[in-house]
């Protein structure tokens, strides 16, 4: 990861930099947002027997994504 990420988590708010990571369970409601002004760049790493994301339930979305 470079770039600061600000991250809600459920109930959790974090803030993560380079070398930090957490876990989102399957079904969690979370949030992902750059602070700052260096590009934030992330690896999400998705695991279980289905890694589709057509699965994907976005409750607000700033970017008119489906």
């Amino acid at each position: 990861m470079k770039g600061t990420a600000h991250i809600i988590n459920g109930d959790q708010q974090l803030t993560l930099t380079e070398n930090q990571s957490t876990y989102i369970p399957q079904g969690q409601i979370h949030r992902l947002a750059n602070p700052g002004n260096t590009p934030l760049e992330i690896i999400e790493v998705q695991s279980g027997s289905y890694l589709g994301e057509d699965d994907i339930v976005r409750i607000e979305d700033s970017y008119g994504r489906n």
